[in-house]
């Protein structure tokens, strides 16, 4: 799935959408240790599918903690300026 096509969702369907993919990724990392699934490009697309999903959430955060306009950011500086 597109990073665009997640962040018009919600970010708890994303988080639950999220660790659906960390159950998937732990059974195929297990059936990779018992040699039934050698198929090493599941793993792969399931690791970048997780790291989308943590960037999109990430992205939400920081645009709800971001100084809106005419506000002071961490530093004390007004938004807008360098």
């Amino acid at each position: 799935m597109k990073a665009k096509e997640l962040r018009g969702r919600e970010p708890q369907e994303l988080r639950r959408q999220m660790e659906d993919l960390r159950r998937q990724l732990f059974d195929v990392k297990f059936k990779w240790q018992a040699e039934e699934n050698p198929n090493s490009s599941r793993r792969r697309l399931l690791r970048r599918d997780i790291a989308r999903y943590q960037t999109v959430l990430r992205e939400m955060e920081l645009s709800r903690n971001a100084p809106g306009p005419g506000q002071a950011d961490a530093n004390g500086a007004p938004s807008g300026t360098a």
